[in-house]
Order: C-alpha cells, then sequence, then structure tokens
C-alpha cells in the first residue's frame, strides 16, 4: 500500500472474547444455580420449590444472555460506517425486550399457583448476582489492554 491509501485497519471488536467467556461461564453457573436451587426448593417447598427454582434460573440465565448476545450481535457490523448507532441500536433494543420481558413475566407469574414466590424470587436473586460475579471476574481476568482497538500510526522512517 501506498501513502495515499493506507491500509483499513481491522475494526473487529476485541471484546468477542471476552463476552463468549462470560456467557459460558455464566451458563455454567446457571446450571449449578439450577440443581442446588432446585434441590433446596423441593426440601423446603416440594414440587413448587422445585418448579420455582428452575423458572427462576431460567429467568436469570435468559436476561443475562440477552445482554451478551446483543453486543455479539452488534459487534457483528463493526466494519460498518454506522457502527455506533447499530450497536446502540441493538443493545439498546435488548434492554428493552429485556424491560418487556420481565414486566409480562411479573403480570403471568404473580398468581401462578404452581410457583413459591420465595423460591421464585431468591433463585432469581442468586442468578443475578452469579452473573455480575462472573462478569466482573471474566473482565477483570481477560488482560484486555484499555485501547484495544487502537493502531496507533506508524512511525517514519529514516532513509
Amino acid at each position: 500500500m501506498t501513502a495515499a491509501s493506507p491500509e483499513r485497519a481491522d475494526r473487529t471488536p476485541t471484546s468477542n472474547p471476552v463476552l463468549g467467556r462470560a456467557l459460558r461461564w455464566g451458563g455454567l453457573i446457571a446450571g449449578i444455580i439450577a440443581v442446588v436451587g432446585g434441590v433446596l426448593g423441593y426440601v423446603f417447598a416440594g414440587t413448587e420449590g422445585l418448579v420455582s427454582a428452575l423458572v427462576g434460573t431460567l429467568m436469570a440465565v435468559v436476561f443475562m444472555g440477552i445482554t451478551g448476545a446483543s453486543i455479539l450481535l452488534a459487534n457483528r457490523f463493526a466494519d460498518s460506517d454506522v457502527f455506533v448507532g447499530i450497536f446502540f441500536g441493538i443493545v439498546l433494543g435488548g434492554w428493552l425486550l429485556k424491560f418487556i420481558l420481565f414486566i409480562v413475566l411479573v403480570v403471568v407469574l404473580r398468581d401462578a399457583d404452581w410457583l413459591n414466590p420465595t423460591v421464585l424470587f431468591l433463585s432469581i436473586v442468586a442468578g443475578v448476582i452469579a452473573s455480575l460475579v462472573v462478569d466482573v471476574l471474566v473482565v477483570a481476568r481477560s488482560r484486555m489492554p484499555y485501547a484495544s482497538d487502537v493502531e496507533l500510526p506508524k512511525a517514519p522512517t529514516d532513509d
């Protein structure tokens, strides 16, 4: 390439592996919460407790997954000139989807006789806290530099 036509930098976000790792670890932790919560829910509240723990864990996983998946989806448009607009549109759309889904689930499940509200609440809280812990640990251990997607100009050569 000549100086008149500089090579276009690769704009693929370096956050993709970090987000993928967070989703995988989040899924694993959610499985553990589902098993432990299901057993404890069954011990303390019978079948209602078991179902409530599984539904609460599923809700936490879906909400966690929508965030990570929306960012990964939005990162596919990193090479586009309108990347920032697309990125924020997709991520905001994911948050809006989570908000609407949460309201619908609260309305639908509030009078469900087959759920134990205490076990449901505790499993959602456990899933949210576990998701936050996973996100913090994955990002803290990612060893990603602060300016990872920046390409510095090449120094002039002394000829």
